[in-house]
């Protein structure tokens, strides 16, 4: 059994900054593809931001670009967002995922990945 486990979430105030975390648990995912992603009531999933381990790249969000950034920790499976500068737009539950392949095609993309976490709440009030 896969599972990602995030933690990390709660409630700020706006220009304030959180951490989140995500660890994979029953297997490595080195050099597999991990993402974060969002979903704010009523609104769709939208993607957060990626890394893809074989060749290191990343990506953004066009809405959190210059103010969150994704890292891998020492241990291949867990990946953080650092969040800073948050906004009460920002409100949302964090979903962690992870891609089964090492093969990333749409690292952007929800359907790339196979795994997902749980999620985490994260308020910003204004």
């Amino acid at each position: 059994q896969v599972h990602l486990v995030e933690s990390g979430g709660g409630l700020v105030q706006a220009g304030g900054s959180l951490r989140l975390s995500c660890a994979a648990v029953g297997r490595a995912f080195s050099n597999h593809g991990m993402a974060w992603f969002r979903r704010a009531p009523g609104k769709e999933r939208e993607f957060v931001a990626a890394f893809r381990w074989s060749d290191g790249s990343i990506y953004y969000g066009d809405s959190v670009k210059g103010r969150f950034i994704i890292s891998r920790g020492s241990a291949q499976s867990t990946v953080y967002l650092q969040m800073t500068n948050l906004k009460p737009e920002d409100t949302a539950v964090y979903y962690c995922a992870a891609d089964k392949s090492t093969v990333v095609i749409r690292p952007t993309s929800e359907y790339e990945y196979e795994y997902w976490g749980q999620g985490t709440q994260v308020t910003v009030s204004s």
